[in-house]
């Protein structure tokens, strides 16, 4: 069952992968804002899961985060997502991610409980419907 205050916390090392490398030598690379809300989105959707009913998974629909600093390559950031609002399928965060000296960004973001197999109907209906030639 969803409800107010389910909460989740997961660390994660900072990877090449997950850096920015458009600022030039000579600046260590250092976690970009897509990244970071690409943790955040899992930390929330993995808040979550086992609360669901069987056969249903979330999706995001909604991030408003900001980026307040950068967290170098090879560091751990931690992510926090807790549950601050529940409206039938809507699921609001609230979103954290910190490094070892301080909140490296913060936010909010909204997921939504669906049913896995009528999601993937209406992605093959999509997908028809975008490429009727298959």
């Amino acid at each position: 069952m969803l409800e107010v205050g389910i909460s989740l916390e997961q660390v994660r090392v900072v990877r090449r992968d997950d850096c920015i490398s458009f600022l030039g030598s000579g600046i260590r690379p250092s976690l970009a804002t897509p990244s970071m809300i690409h943790w955040m989105e899992i930390c929330c959707r993995d808040a979550i899961g086992p609360h669901l009913e069987p056969g249903n998974d979330s999706v995001g629909v909604k991030v408003s985060v900001s980026h307040l600093g950068a967290t170098p390559m090879g560091h751990a950031v931690t992510y926090r997502a807790r549950v601050a609002q529940v409206d039938r399928r809507r699921v609001t965060f609230e979103v954290e991610a910190s490094d070892s000296v301080e909140v490296v960004g913060r936010g909010t973001h909204v997921r939504f409980a669906v049913d896995v197999k009528r999601f993937a109907r209406r992605m093959k209906r999509k997908m028809e419907a975008l490429d009727p030639a298959g």
